[in-house]
């Protein structure tokens, strides 16, 4: 068997966002990682394979794992074909499996990422044609093997996705309303807020269901993969099926359904509580969770929770004032009916922070989709105390 580049490292690169670096380093750290060191996007990490199926299989908040399996100089558009045409892929892609790549490029003379990715594909076709007599399919929405090449200051590094696709799709979201929450960032959410499970959570604007199915996954100890049928690291060449399954099996066995009542939710639009409900149902405990139609205007005061919520994109599509106006009923909702509660409210755009009328007690930066976001942290006492 071929030694690859994580075979003489033991390093392995998690992708994540900047600003939920911190979160990601205390992640790995639960789940055993070793030798934690932040780059670019994301950071290293050192693991045994028992450590790397459980970091994979339970993360949330990452977006990528790829194991590296060669770098080298590559100055030119032939010398990357040729260098990736010496690498031994009839270990990693066996006969009738499919493959994909994604590439990134910045600082090197190759400056197109599909153009590189093309030339990459090339290679790999090329030297299994003449190993075995046949090109191997390319598969670019669902292939069996996902690589990745990312090209930097004219190094290219070639890695295997270890989650087999985005590492953040779950597999629950089977019903959607417009622009939905990525789930790494409701996770993201569900991390920065400290909630534990042990205390009643509520998301008054659930959309399609994220933050509430990210909650129950973290209340119930559900593997982040556990919907996932498949697993980039089951192509790797020294891959191990029983040390796998005894990783799941240990993972899948700390499942504990949370009590009925525990996590709930509302939104005004029929659709997206009905698509809450498709969604959630995909999971373990998913009929525990209790979802209404009701705008969060209409609610009846809630007892003291933990209230995460993201507001609707329909915002964005409002008039200046009306966002505004919109911002402050939130506000007012907050100080009205959720006395004795800490409320969690992402702002997409910081100036609406303004708006609400209440004075955060944290601001936690996250992007979502290019927006500079803030997660802000709003006390609400009984009585005078939020002003």
């Amino acid at each position: 068997m071929t030694e690859f580049r994580y075979h003489k490292t033991g390093l392995f690169y998690g992708q994540i966002s900047e600003e939920a670096k911190k979160l990601g380093v205390d992640e790995l750290k639960e789940l055993g990682a070793q030798e934690i060191q932040q780059d670019y996007r994301g950071m290293h990490f050192h693991a045994d394979m028992v450590t790397l199926f459980k970091i994979v299989y339970c993360s949330r908040l990452f977006s990528r794992f790829l194991a590296p399996l060669h770098r080298f100089d590559a100055l030119s558009e032939d010398m990357l074909y040729q260098r990736v045409k010496t690498m031994k892929w009839e270990e990693i892609i066996k006969p009738g499996q499919t493959f994909a790549i994604f590439a990134n490029v910045g600082n090197s003379k190759i400056n197109h990422s599909k153009f590189a990715a093309q030339k990459m594909k090339d290679a790999i076709c090329d030297r299994l044609r003449e190993k075995r007599g046949e090109r191997p399919d390319i598969d670019p929405k669902n292939p069996d093997i996902w690589l990745n090449l990312f090209i930097n200051k004219n190094k290219a590094t070639i890695a295997l996705d270890l989650s087999g696709g985005s590492h953040h799709k779950r597999g629950y979201r089977q019903d959607s309303v417009e622009a939905p929450l990525m789930e790494s960032l409701a996770a993201a959410f569900i991390r920065a807020s400290e909630w534990d499970g042990r205390t009643p959570l509520y998301d008054p604007m659930c959309g399609s269901g994220t933050i509430l199915a990210e909650a129950l996954m973290h209340a119930a100890r559900i593997p982040a993969g556990y919907l996932r049928k498949r697993f980039g690291f089951e192509h790797m060449p020294d891959f191990d099926a029983d040390i796998w399954s005894e990783v799941k099996a240990k993972a899948d066995a700390r499942i504990k359904l949370p009590q009925e009542g525990l996590i709930s939710g509302s939104d005004m639009d029929a659709d997206a509580v009905r698509a809450s409900i498709v969604n959630l149902s995909y999971l373990p405990g998913g009929d525990k969770i209790k979802i209404i139609q009701s705008r969060f205007q209409d609610l009846d005061d809630l007892e003291p929770c933990t209230i995460i919520t993201n507001p609707p994109y329909g915002m964005r599509l409002m008039k200046d004032e009306d966002v505004e106006s919109f911002t402050g009923e939130i506000g007012d909702f907050l100080k009205k009916k959720c006395a004795g509660s800490n409320a969690w409210v992402f702002f997409g755009e910081r100036k609406l922070i303004l708006k609400i009328g209440l004075r955060p007690s944290r601001k936690f930066p996250l992007s979502n989709g290019g927006l500079d976001g803030r997660l802000c942290k709003f006390e609400m006492y009984r009585g005078n105390k939020w002003t």
